[in-house]
């Protein structure tokens, strides 16, 4: 009860209930996890039954223009799939790939950060120069590079079916340095507080004093950083699918969606690009916002008190 009335009065809620933008995105981006997650339960067809797909219905216009079908609310993509359902399964893929490969930038650059941070020397000369490295080459190159070696190794079927866990490893690993320099950035700070010098003297080893003392006074930017990474994530997962080094078109994302509309928007069949894009741009947007929102409150620079 007693923390429960102290998160009633703290200024965290106090800012989050009068900001209107804060409100509506995180509105928004629970429907959205919610119709995402539970895509199973809310599509009305399962893109994944090729027993009710019919390739004459293929680039369906939505209901509400000429030619549209009532079974299919945004129309069909051109394999005769019903794209809100297609959608719905493919949101849920690009959140899952998402947050797992922001479960591994953060583990492996919150280890390495803390390491870094309070080791000092050269292992933080050498951690610091492994995220220079890292850095200089972009999500698009890790990706394009493992995903050669993968598919001359083990096939392009067994890289379809391993396209999911193959994203969040190429991901996490190509992102982990931005958590890597913010959690040394924090541990560089907390290491010389007087709590810290205390845990020394009292005589708890390096790994407690990291872990149980240092790392929970550094989640503040942690919390900022993860949430603009899962929107990164989820918009370097988009643009590998569009580039054909992500989903298959059998196991469909948002970017592998507007990746196969792509060629029909300018024959007509604008709506199997237009829908996904729109819902990837909201997806993102309301990520970002709420982002932007935990950094500024987070800040206690700003903090009007």
């Amino acid at each position: 009860m007693g923390r429960l009335k102290k998160f009633k009065d703290s200024y965290f809620l106090y800012s989050f209930l009068h900001d209107r933008m804060a409100i509506a995105s995180l509105v928004i981006l629970l429907v959205l996890l919610i119709m995402g997650l539970g895509a199973p339960v809310f599509a009305p067809h399962n893109p994944y039954d090729t027993t009710t797909i019919d390739i004459m219905d293929a680039e369906t216009p939505p209901v509400w223009l000429d030619g549209g079908n009532a079974n299919y609310i945004l129309g069909t993509d051109n394999q005769g799939r019903d794209l809100f359902s297609t959608m719905l399964y493919g949101m849920r893929i690009s959140i899952l790939i998402g947050i797992g490969a922001v479960c591994m930038q953060a583990f492996l650059g919150i280890v390495l950060g803390l390491l870094a941070g309070y080791c000092g020397n050269k292992i933080e000369s050498f951690l610091m120069r492994l995220a220079d490295v890292q850095l200089s080459f972009s999500t698009m190159m890790v990706a394009i590079f493992l995903s050669a070696i993968f598919q001359t190794a083990f096939g392009v079927a067994r890289f379809e079916e391993m396209a999911v866990p193959f994203l969040i490893v190429v991901i996490g690993l190509a992102e982990w340095p931005q958590y890597a320099r913010t959690v040394r950035a924090s541990v560089l700070a907390e290491k010389k507080k007087e709590y810290v010098e205390a845990a020394r003297v009292i005589g708890f080893s390096p790994q407690r004093i990291m872990w149980r003392h240092i790392l929970p006074n550094s989640l503040s930017p942690i919390l900022v950083i993860s949430t603009v990474q899962v929107a990164n994530a989820v918009m370097s997962e988009a643009a590998l699918s569009f580039l054909g080094l992500g989903m298959p078109v059998t196991k469909p994302s948002l970017g592998s969606l507007i990746n196969s509309g792509f060629e029909y928007i300018f024959s007509g069949s604008w709506w199997i690009t237009l829908f996904p894009g729109f819902l990837l741009v909201l997806l993102i947007l309301v990520i970002n916002l709420l982002g932007d929102w935990l950094r500024d409150v987070l800040n206690p620079k700003l903090y009007k008190g």
